[in-house]
């Protein structure tokens, strides 16, 4: 087995909340910079930003993981991640298709942009992308299956768009082998806070939003570093093994 270091949970100038230096290129250097092997890539309700950040990514030592983060119309928000672009664009059409037909005001939540691999800005999404899908939560984990993709509920410790907040537990007809916690908490805090989380391995992600928040919050024992086996970490099967990075 080898250890790698990862962050699940990043953000591009795609999401209307990322800070303006947060392309592509400027995040893998910095991942590379902080010893991080695999760094999922997961804006708001889109993927735009994912083919050129795979290939800027073939020249460093950063193995990219095609990701999302979707807002269920629980208001939920939840990390997709996917092996390949072929599988999360597919997604993506998915989701374009449930988002309600509202337009982003920059003034309000800023540009949700899209870079070429020089990162140049090169387009912008109009549709805002800043809100909840009209998918359940029940049919987002079914369409991220069908894909083949990794779901796992976002930042659970916080009082907004967190699956234990907005409901108080997990439902059965939903199986998560991981819970992501912000990096302000620890799993002692989050244990305490919600007792039904316990049977669930916590994983902790920056949610970066800003370059100098990328960080290496998690710890993996795989064979390579590819969404199959972090699929097996997260599960515990066959030797693979995830914690946080203390």
């Amino acid at each position: 087995m080898i250890e790698y270091l990862a962050d699940l949970h990043v953000h591009t100038v795609l999401s209307p909340c990322g800070d303006l230096i947060m392309t592509p290129q400027n995040i893998i250097q910095t991942a590379e910079a902080k010893g991080i092997d695999i760094l999922a890539i997961t804006d708001h309700n889109s993927a735009e930003n994912l083919e050129v950040a795979l290939k800027l990514a073939k020249s460093s030592t950063v193995n990219i993981i095609p990701g999302m983060e979707i807002e269920t119309k629980e208001e939920i928000h939840l990390i997709t991640l996917f092996s390949d672009l072929k599988a999360v664009m597919s997604f993506q059409k998915l989701v374009y298709s449930h988002l309600p037909p509202v337009d982003n005001d920059e003034e309000v939540f800023g540009p949700q942009l899209i870079t070429d691999e020089k990162d140049q800005f090169i387009d912008r999404i109009e549709q805002l992308l800043l809100i909840s899908t009209d998918l359940s939560l029940e049919e987002t984990v079914a369409e991220v299956e069908k894909r083949g993709g990794i779901i796992f509920p976002a930042h659970v410790d916080k009082k907004e768009y967190s699956i234990l907040t907005s409901l108080g537990f997990i439902p059965e007809e939903v199986n998560f082998s991981v819970l992501e916690i912000s990096k302000f908490c620890s799993q002692i805090e989050l244990y305490n806070k919600f007792p039904t989380a316990e049977s669930y391995r916590l994983i902790k992600s920056s949610d970066a939003h800003y370059i100098s928040d990328i960080a290496p919050h998690i710890k993996f024992k795989l064979k390579a570093p590819i969404l199959s086996e972090i699929n097996l970490a997260f599960k515990g099967d066959k030797d693979r093994k995830v914690v946080i990075n203390k």
